[in-house]
């Protein structure tokens, strides 16, 4: 398990910023690329490592799968992909979202296959990938847990609720094809 001293040590700050890339990937050091070719240790993201958000209890060398019920848009879907962030706080924002008993958790995670840019945050929705957020359709492996981060502050989180069940409302739904 992983604890905030522990990522110091790592040199991800304690006091993270929204959606800076926590940990960059040391072989093209978060360039994403190296002699012109997309970087292989990162599959061209220029992220080191990789965060899950969650409700659920896992242990290293667990994987995470997809065939779950989903998070947001119509609930009774099952899900196609399995998603992951390589910023603190986009995996902070999934394990507080997430539906399900218990405590949110985040979990160090590596893709065991193919990934893609998330198009729920990406370029469909947002500029870019500011969270770096991605998906595949591949499990993931869970390597370790971070255990002490600071969630949202309750009227920042209530906010980003409402804002989720107004989309619900009007029928907007995941891009999970």
């Amino acid at each position: 398990m992983t604890s905030t001293d522990d990522l110091k040590d790592r040199g991800i700050p304690a006091d993270h910023r929204p959606f800076v890339v926590s940990r960059p990937c040391p072989a093209c050091r978060g360039k994403g690329a190296t002699n012109e070719q997309a970087c292989a240790a990162c599959h061209g993201t220029g992220v080191g490592q990789f965060f899950h958000g969650t409700k659920a209890d896992l242990e290293p060398g667990e994987l995470i799968e997809p065939g779950h019920t989903a998070n947001f848009g119509k609930l009774d879907r099952t899900t196609t992909y399995v998603y992951f962030t390589g910023t603190l706080d986009a995996a902070i924002w999934g394990a507080e979202l997430a539906l399900g008993e218990g405590r949110g958790r985040i979990y160090i995670v590596e893709p065991t296959g193919p990934m893609e840019d998330d198009p729920n945050l990406t370029d469909q929705r947002y500029p870019g990938n500011p969270t770096k957020s991605y998906r595949s359709r591949e499990p993931l492996r869970v390597t370790g847990e971070v255990t002490d981060w600071q969630g949202h502050a309750p009227e920042v989180l209530n906010a980003m609720k409402e804002g989720l069940e107004r989309l619900a409302r009007e029928g907007a739904e995941p891009l999970d094809d």
